[in-house]
């Protein structure tokens, strides 16, 4: 017993030996860790009904994330009752499939968005970006009308959708050919309607 104190009391007083033995124990916990889910990413399929966005939503989601509309929602709805109850079914991985970057995330400064698809209507939702406080007093979120001037770029939405398909997403020649047909004449805001317009719809596709 007292070899035994004596050992631990040597290597709490020696800082280098004490710090490198903690960096091979976090490093080995953390690969323990780590390697599952990185496993697992690999290995996650779509969801069904779950498809690669098309133009007009992937247009979308590209203002979504560049407006930062991640900072205020998040659009992963946790197992707890609580969430459930008032967002709907539960988030699951095969959803996010063909999220690059996903947006899951915490922070609620409005409500979750995973669900929102289909909950109010196109006009409603393009009232609501133009002028928030309109249609809910309350709110802080701010209003986005610069969204129905600006157009979609049709030749980098092809070239963006040439590079997702390196990636995994298995966009065909034709339908990248079209993307710039599909969205001609189309705003921001016609895609960030969209977008949100799709969130979780397909927790209702067979």
């Amino acid at each position: 017993m007292g070899n035994s104190y004596k050992q631990w009391e040597k290597l709490e007083k020696n800082a280098l030996l004490l710090g490198v033995l903690i960096a091979i124990v976090v490093t080995f916990g953390g690969l323990a860790e780590i390697i599952p889910l990185f496993n697992d990413a690999q290995t996650v399929k779509p969801a069904p009904g779950v498809k690669p966005y098309e133009p007009l939503r992937l247009a979308g989601r590209d203002v979504y994330v560049r407006e930062n509309c991640y900072q205020c929602h998040s659009q992963m709805i946790r197992t707890l009752s609580f969430e459930t109850q008032r967002y709907g079914d539960r988030s699951d991985s095969g959803e996010f499939v063909y999220d690059r970057p996903f947006q899951w995330g915490s922070k609620r400064t409005g409500p979750d968005l995973a669900r929102i698809g289909g909950k109010y209507s196109d006009a409603w939702q393009r009232a609501h970006l133009m002028a928030p406080r309109d249609l809910v007093p309350k709110t802080n979120m701010p209003g986005y009308p610069w969204l129905a001037e600006a157009e979609i770029d049709g030749e980098f939405l092809q070239a963006k959708m040439r590079t997702l398909r390196t990636l995994g997403d298995p966009y065909t020649d034709a339908q990248i050919a079209g993307a710039a047909d599909a969205v001609k004449g189309k705003t921001e805001l016609d895609a960030l309607v969209a977008y949100l317009q799709g969130l979780g719809v397909r927790a209702v596709t067979p």
